[in-house]
């Protein structure tokens, strides 16, 4: 009879090689029959247009926001191409399908393409709440009051950095606004 001395590594690879031998039992399927609301009709259309309108104005995302906020940006190569990168919330919903339709929208008006900046911003606004008609997605109140929202921000922000002239387009937005605080503070 002969005896054989192991030492520690020699267990270890043994445990190892009788720990990969094992095959994992496979987990049961679940049968479902049921859709969730990220299978559904109005899931299919934000869909269709997130991938409609990246390719079409050949845009990017850089990243899927959590939040309902986004950025535009363009980059310029020194090879002369250049990049359309948004970072917005995936099109879930109205909201964040506005969201993301508006940050598309100043790649498709053309960044720098109005002056002053709360100009450009009125725009894009309008080209998201148009695209969501045309792609026939619901523009709930909250959307509408979020545009609102963002444009006297915008213009607020444009009055704080000098601005001389608001531009016509802008001004039911600073009167509505103006308006509503008066009535919720009284002096």
């Amino acid at each position: 009879m002969r005896i054989t001395q192991l030492n520690l590594f020699d267990l270890i690879g043994a445990s190892r090689r009788l720990i990969i031998a094992r095959p994992k039992p496979a987990a049961p399927q679940k049968q479902t029959t049921t859709t969730s609301r990220r299978d559904g009709p109005m899931a299919t259309r934000y869909a269709h247009m997130t991938r409609d309108l990246l390719e079409t104005h050949n845009v990017r995302v850089r990243k899927w926001r959590s939040s309902m906020s986004g950025v535009a940006w363009r980059v310029e190569y020194r090879d002369g191409t250049t990049s359309r990168l948004i970072e917005a919330p995936r099109p879930r919903g109205p909201m964040s399908a506005a969201v993301f339709c508006h940050e598309i929208g100043h790649h498709a008006i053309g960044l720098g393409a109005y002056s002053p900046r709360c100009l450009e911003e009125y725009h894009a606004w309008m080209w998201s709440l148009d695209t969501m008609r045309k792609y026939d997605l619901h523009i709930t109140q909250r959307v509408r009051e979020r545009m609102h929202d963002s444009l006297h921000y915008a213009i607020e922000k444009a009055r704080r950095r000098g601005l001389k002239r608001l531009p016509e387009e802008l001004t039911p937005y600073v009167r509505a606004r103006e308006v509503q605080i008066t009535r919720s503070y009284p002096p």
